[in-house]
């Protein structure tokens, strides 16, 4: 297995682990469940319970589409798709950093988070996930790509 592979195939399992806590678990504050948002677990009406519960559920569907994609990818894909899918994975993760770390910073910085300090450990996560796919592209690059 070359390291795009194993650098596929370790995402694969870690997100497989958060789209079974959104979908069976959603209130679990381990992997991406939503219990760590105040909101989610006190929920002001109805609504705002079953449009969180929607969301939880989409977002889940939408990782699973990545992980089903990235599936076949990782066993009928050719290096070269390969190389290209972890720059796809490369630029897509990085987003976060765009949207959702100010918006989960701001949370935090509210009180709004339990336990304090969690935006901060999701971007190391985040962060993580950048760092093994970038290095496996550079590796590959260095390896396949210029025969080092």
């Amino acid at each position: 297995m070359d390291i795009l592979s194993i650098a596929i195939f370790i995402f694969i399992i870690m997100e497989s682990a958060n789209v079974a806590i959104l979908y069976f678990w959603p209130g679990s504050q381990l992997g991406n469940g939503v219990g760590v948002f105040h909101a989610y677990s006190n929920p002001e009406s109805e609504e705002q319970r079953l449009f969180s519960s929607y969301l939880v559920n989409w977002v889940a569907g939408v990782k699973l589409i990545f992980l089903f994609l990235l599936a076949v990818i990782l066993v009928i894909g050719t290096e070269q798709v390969r190389m290209w899918a972890v720059v796809a994975m490369i630029l897509s993760i990085a987003t976060y950093f765009w949207r959702l770390h100010p918006t989960i910073k701001k949370l935090d910085a509210m009180g709004c988070i339990t336990p304090k300090g969690y935006s901060k450990a999701l971007g190391w996560m985040i962060t993580g996930f950048l760092i093994m796919f970038t290095l496996a592209l550079i590796g590959h690059i260095l390896t396949e790509v210029m025969g080092v």
